[in-house]
């Protein structure tokens, strides 16, 4: 409010009324005015997110193939947690997808069967379910057939379907989860409901992320400087490739568009989509990683050469785009990767089946029948 005098000289009354009337009007009309002014900012900024980002629905996804249910989930939790999947005993889904560290192994490639080193970095299971393809070439056309995968892997898991069916069908509170799962088969413990049972509770793992919350309208989940960074993330080309409600995973782009990243960000002998499509256009192609929950999933890259955010956000802006970030940009970019990570849904740990005489016993070999 604005404080007027008593008494002015050759003004009356009304006139002094109005003025003053006048003058907090036009206050209130200039405070109004900066306020439509920063909500239409903001809602410009939310509307092109929204061109190019979609928000984790706040229910379970529904899969291709594969209707979801209790029973399922319940199943396919104690299969992602269970290491006698493996040919050792020692190793399962979790132990490469760890839930409580991001749905990965924090290490810069896999360890498995025999303590071999894997070739690649292993992605989070967290959100795959939003995911075009499964694997960094993107070989698994969903999470059904990305489970089945490990398993059979020598340098991973080391076992075999019937090995795994053999497993299963020894212990009979399997059998009965099975049963209940699949309740239409007669004979339901096969290696495909496995596979269906496992991507069913792995689409159970979605993290709402401050980001979402922005996207649905609250314009306070995000800080300016994270505000600074999407609006970066847009304009600098990121969103070109990082997109979709997974930030990502829905394309195959040349590592190393530009520039050459390099030589450990890109080994020599890893060429990506080639081995799975054998033409010279997918040299070294890879599928774009996702990037929610990205910084608590170190190191990056297929490679997993990277360990700070920072600077992977530095390399991929050089490799990707052409652009040498400023301090101020690559700060401003983290931070709104930072309101990527989410809320992980609460796994209570499963009380698995209690093996019996005929269970196969772990071995140290690679199964091959």
């Amino acid at each position: 409010q604005t404080a007027m005098p008593q008494r002015w000289p050759g003004w009356d009354g009304r006139e002094r009324w109005i003025m003053t009337y006048n003058l907090r009007s036009l206050m209130a009309a200039s405070v109004a005015a900066a306020c439509l002014v920063g909500t239409a900012q903001a809602d410009e900024l939310r509307d092109k997110a929204l061109e190019m980002f979609k928000p984790v629905p706040s229910t379970v996804p529904a899969v291709q193939g594969n209707p979801i249910t209790a029973e399922k989930i319940t199943l396919g939790k104690a299969l992602f947690f269970d290491p006698r999947m493996s040919a050792s005993g020692v190793f399962s889904c979790n132990s490469c997808h760890n839930l409580a560290t991001g749905g990965d192994d924090n290490l810069e490639t896999s360890i498995g069967h025999g303590w071999q080193k894997g070739p690649r970095n292993a992605p989070t299971a967290l959100n795959a379910v939003f995911t075009e393809a499964q694997f960094w070439d993107g070989r698994a056309e969903d999470l059904k057939a990305q489970a089945k995968g490990p398993v059979q892997a020598g340098v991973e898991m080391a076992n075999t379907p019937t090995n795994v069916v053999a497993t299963l069908n020894s212990m009979p509170q399997y059998v009965g989860w099975f049963k209940a799962a699949f309740p239409e088969e007669g004979d339901p413990v096969t290696f495909d409901n496995f596979a269906k049972a496992i991507e069913a509770f792995e689409a159970t793992l979605i993290t709402p992320a401050p980001f979402d919350s922005y996207l649905n309208g609250d314009d306070a989940a995000l800080s300016e400087v994270q505000k600074t960074g999407l609006d970066l993330f847009i304009d600098k080309g990121c969103a070109s490739c990082h997109s979709g409600i997974n930030i990502g995973g829905n394309g195959y782009y040349p590592f190393g568009l530009v520039q050459k990243p390099r030589a450990d960000g890109l080994p020599e002998g890893d060429k990506g989509r080639f081995a799975v499509r054998a033409t010279a256009d997918d040299s070294y192609v890879f599928r774009a990683a996702p990037l929610r929950n990205v910084a608590v999933t170190a190191p990056y890259f297929h490679s997993g050469k990277v360990w700070d955010l920072k600077e992977a956000v530095t390399i991929m802006g050089e490799a990707q785009l052409g652009e040498e970030l400023n301090e101020q940009e690559v700060v401003a970019i983290v931070a709104f990767l930072d309101s990527l990570t989410g809320k992980v849904p609460e796994v209570t740990y499963p009380i698995l089946p209690p093996e019996t005489a005929t269970t196969p016993r772990p071995t140290g070999e690679v199964i091959t029948k």
